[in-house]
Parts: C-alpha cells; structure tokens; sequence
C-alpha cells in the first residue's frame, strides 16, 4: 500500500503554480485598488473596477453553465471517474494525485464506485485478483480505517473467487452521495456566493464613485476664463 503523501506528481505541481499565479493577480489588484483610492489616480481605479466585472460576470457565467448543462456534467464526470476506477493502480505514480484524490472522496462522502461498488468491478487488478481485494477507501470495517488508499486483501472465499456483494464496502455511490452533500448544505454555498458577489459589488460600486469624485475636482479646478 502506498501513502498519499509521497513523491509530488507534476500535475500536482501544475496546480500549485495555478493557485499561486491567481492569488498573486489577487493581491495585485487589491493593491492597484488601494493605490488608486489613496493617490485619486482614475486609471488604477478603471481598471480595479474593471478587474471586478470580469470576474463577477465570469462567476454568473460559470454559475449558470452549471445549472443548466448539469445532466451533461454529470455524463462527463461518470466518464473520467469510470475510466479512473478501471485504471486505478497503487504502483502507478504517474496518476497518483488523482487517485488519492479519488480515495478522499471516497472516505470522506463514504461511498463506493461513481454509482456503487459494482464499478469496480470494471478494474484490471481485481479482476486478476478474482475480486479477493477490495478498494480500501471504499471500507466500511474498522479493520481499515487506518488504510486510505490502495487494495486491501478480502478474506478469501472458500471458491477462491467473490463478487462486490462481498466486500466491507459502502453502498452508497459517489455521485448520490455528493448530491446529498450539496443539497444538506446547499444553504451555506449560496450564503457564501452571495457574499462574495456582494462584496465585489460594493468595490464596483466604490471605485466607480470614487472616479466620479475624482472627475469632479478636477473639473472644479480647472481655471475659468
């Protein structure tokens, strides 16, 4: 059995440069913000403004992709999870990151497979294995609950074969699990969506007035002739 926490794939160090280089253009445009509101520059605060509208737009925009091309999300997410089980192997280190990924949702939600455990059936290592191993993210005993990845060995049957009917496993698929997830806390998303949308609305909405300020003192002290 492997633990999750050794050797880093490149994939994983992908996305670590990503959320580095979106937390930089953060930062950076909280700082043009602050520096066109202290200094009156308009330009900062155009483009501060500016910067808030695209990514509000963008989180309406992904927002609404979601809710009404879910059935075709949810197709394509049973692809990639489907071909993930029936290739999932321990040793393999070049997708390691995304099976450790698969392994904590699968603790975590407590589920088996994208719609149930059958769907391990469909892998190469059990099947060779004649189905004696199971997914050890996937138990429900208490022998494993230290065990968060890998294949753990099923007591063999007395025929030398099993069936999924046999494992420690959870009932539950993946996919009805984390549907009850979102619908238990469904609350708090949106309350956390909202308030995110409302703050960048209130810096929308101040960067705009401080412009105008702006624009108006300049005009008032432009001489009269």
């Amino acid at each position: 059995l492997l633990a999750p926490t050794e050797m880093s794939s490149p994939s994983v160090k992908t996305a670590a440069y990503v959320l580095i280089s979106v937390g930089a253009l953060t930062m950076l445009m909280g700082f043009l913000g602050c520096l066109g509101a202290v200094n009156e520059i308009r330009c900062l605060l155009g483009l501060y403004f500016t910067c808030l509208m695209v990514i509000l737009v963008t989180q309406v925009a992904a927002g609404l992709v979601i809710y009404f091309q879910k059935e075709m999300l949810k197709e394509e997410l049973s692809h990639i999870v489907g071909s993930l089980i029936e290739n999932y192997d321990p040793l393999n280190d070049d997708k390691r990151n995304l099976q450790v990924a698969w392994d904590y949702v699968q603790m975590r939600v407590a589920c088996c497979g994208w719609t149930g455990a059958k769907d391990w059936e469909n892998n190469e290592i059990l099947i060779n294995q004649s189905m004696t191993a199971y997914p050890c993210s996937c138990s429900n005993s208490s022998k494993d609950f230290q065990v968060d990845s890998g294949f753990c060995n099923l007591d063999v049957p007395v025929n030398g074969t099993a069936t999924y009917a046999d494992w420690p496993v959870h009932e539950q698929g993946c996919m009805d699990g984390v549907e009850k997830w979102l619908k238990d806390n469904l609350g708090v998303i949106l309350g956390v969506c909202t308030g995110v949308a409302v703050i960048e609305l209130l810096g929308m909405i101040l960067s705009i007035s401080l412009c105008k300020n702006i624009h108006s003192e300049d005009y008032t002290k432009v001489p009269k002739s």
